[in-house]
């Protein structure tokens, strides 16, 4: 089995739009989030998210690929190309069919849909542009990434909800594991900030209007963001061979359902998750140094993937620092994940433990070390990543340093 390692990382959102800026601002524990501004937003009782301000799609791309590229596919092609750059590899034609794409979103091309639905029904229009499908499709950043940077092995798109990252980086070790491809193009991208996508999450009442603030007593719901992290697995000895600089190996990952409710959490699906994804990178409890939490800051999801922590990891719990970076950029949703995933790439390679920012009161129910408002200077050699998502599907990802 072919260990697997990360060589590049790029990354978009609204705490920066490169990785050396993403990883300076969760290590200042910076607040991403602000009044979002886009079409009816006055319609809207939440109007706060990790929006990208100042973004302008005509700095990146011509007219006509805007005409094609949903915001979530811009996204993502804006953070695989800093990927691929960083790794320093060549995507040669003789062997690109050993290069996948595999990536995960939520709402694919909501931005796409939800204009062309507003156009049709509220301004009566009769006619939308022809490619508005291949526009909207979940599929269409993965593809679009294949096209442009010619990788020509397994190309998919994997939609869980909140664990899409984590089950693409998940398939991604796997298939570089067996041998059936030797690099991939993983990680996520959402862009969901839009009318229709806020007012959906609305009805669901788990919105707060002024803050994410996860662990805290006082937190009242999670908010959204916006982005894309897009990373290279790639197999270890190749990366060895060509002098790569590797960022941490992936050793382990696991996922589970709950097969219980559709959107509340369940302790038992969650520690089965992290358990397994302990056991599959054969790490014992005690090697664990760092956990970048779901932590959505919602009541149930904080109290329960606490609960799921100290289930697995017992005495040993005390000993842990757990974060969510949620609290600097939003929840992206499909895209959580993979952004999330640099700050476990931030405590390997600098010892820094990004911060839980907007931290006021402890909660009895949330009593771990959830790094309060400061980052902290910590050596850790191993971290997981938990992703846990509506429908009871459970993604945790497991890395550490490479020697």
């Amino acid at each position: 089995m072919n260990r697997v390692v990360i060589t590049g990382a790029g990354v978009v959102s609204s705490l920066g739009m490169d990785l050396t800026t993403n990883l300076n601002s969760l290590s200042e524990g910076k607040n991403g989030i602000s009044p979002i501004d886009f079409l009816n937003v006055e319609r809207l009782a939440v109007r706060i998210g990790g929006q990208i301000h100042n973004y302008n799609p005509n700095d990146y791309f011509s007219k006509q690929e805007n005409s094609i590229y949903d915001r979530f596919t811009q996204f993502a092609l804006i953070a695989t190309k800093q990927a691929i750059s960083s790794s320093g590899i060549e995507i040669k034609e003789k062997d690109s069919s050993k290069i996948g794409v595999i990536l995960g979103t939520a709402g694919g091309g909501l931005q796409t849909q939800d204009e062309n639905y507003r156009q049709v029904y509220e301004e009566g229009k009769n006619r939308v542009h022809p490619l508005i499908v291949p526009k909207l499709m979940n599929n269409a950043a993965a593809s679009n990434v294949s096209i442009k940077f010619n990788a020509q092995g397994p190309c998919f798109t994997i939609a869980s909800a909140c664990s899409s990252s984590n089950h693409a980086m998940g398939q991604a070790l796997n298939l570089i594991r067996s041998g059936a491809i030797e690099v991939a193009i993983t990680g996520g991208s959402e862009s969901m900030l839009c009318f229709g996508g806020i007012k959906a999450w609305e009805g669901l009442r788990i919105m707060s209007k002024d803050a994410c603030r996860p662990f805290c007593q006082t937190r009242d719901g999670m908010v959204q963001g916006e982005g894309a992290a897009i990373f290279l697995f790639e197999n270890y000895q190749n990366a060895k061979k060509r002098g790569a600089n590797i960022l941490a190996e992936v050793a382990g990952f696991s996922m589970t359902s709950d097969a219980k409710d559709i959107v509340n959490p369940s302790k038992k699906g969650a520690a089965r998750a992290i358990f397994g994804a302990l056991q599959d990178a054969k790490f014992n409890t005690e090697d664990v140094g760092y956990i970048n939490a779901h932590g959505t800051g919602t009541l149930a999801n904080d109290k329960t993937e606490c609960a799921a922590i100290k289930e697995v990891f017992k005495n040993h719990t005390k000993e842990l620092m757990i974060s969510s970076t949620k609290s600097m950029h939003g929840h992206l949703i499909g895209g959580t994940g993979a952004v999330e995933l640099l700050a476990c790439i931030l405590a390997l390679n600098n010892n820094v433990i990004a911060p839980t920012i907007n931290y006021i009161k402890n909660d009895p129910d949330c009593d771990l070390d959830v790094v309060p408002n400061e980052a902290r200077q910590k050596n850790v050699n191993c971290v997981l990543s938990n992703s846990f998502a509506f429908g009871g599907l459970n993604a945790v990802l497991a890395l550490k340093k490479c020697p």
